[in-house]
């Protein structure tokens, strides 16, 4: 039997993620929290800033939760929670409550899943491209 190991997310890639995405809304002229979690949902690293509106930082760890544990970009899950969707009656008695906002997005290596980052402060289409880009600068 062969065992693949793939390299976890580690605390200095948690932070660049965070650089990178803070870097990113910074260039766009916006204020943004950003957290990242590991595969477990363990919080690696997170930075809130105070010009950001106040709830952006739990906004942050509901999108890279959402992300994670549904190992998909939040912006992909948008119209699933919508009447009709494949989540509509999805059960939010978790950890935390899922957030169907886009911001989220996993992060994978060697296309394994390995953690998340979810950004909030912007417009969520911004968020998304600030968590996207990020999420590149990893590659």
């Amino acid at each position: 039997m062969t065992t693949t190991t793939v390299a976890p997310l580690t605390t200095a890639d948690a932070e660049a993620l965070v650089t990178a995405a803070v870097e990113a809304a910074e260039k766009a002229g916006v204020t943004v929290s950003v957290t990242v979690l590991d595969a477990g949902g363990h919080l690696l690293a997170f930075r809130r800033d105070d010009r950001a509106v106040l709830i952006s930082g739990e906004t942050s760890t509901r999108k890279a939760y959402t992300a994670l544990q549904l190992n998909s970009p939040t912006a992909d899950l948008v119209d699933a929670v919508q009447p009709g969707g494949l989540f509509h009656t999805l059960p939010t008695a978790l950890d935390r409550p899922l957030l169907f906002i886009a911001g989220g997005v996993p992060v994978r290596r060697d296309g394994r899943l390995i953690g998340a980052v979810g950004v909030g402060g912007g417009a969520p289409e911004q968020d998304h491209g600030f968590a996207t880009d990020a999420v590149e600068s990893l590659a």
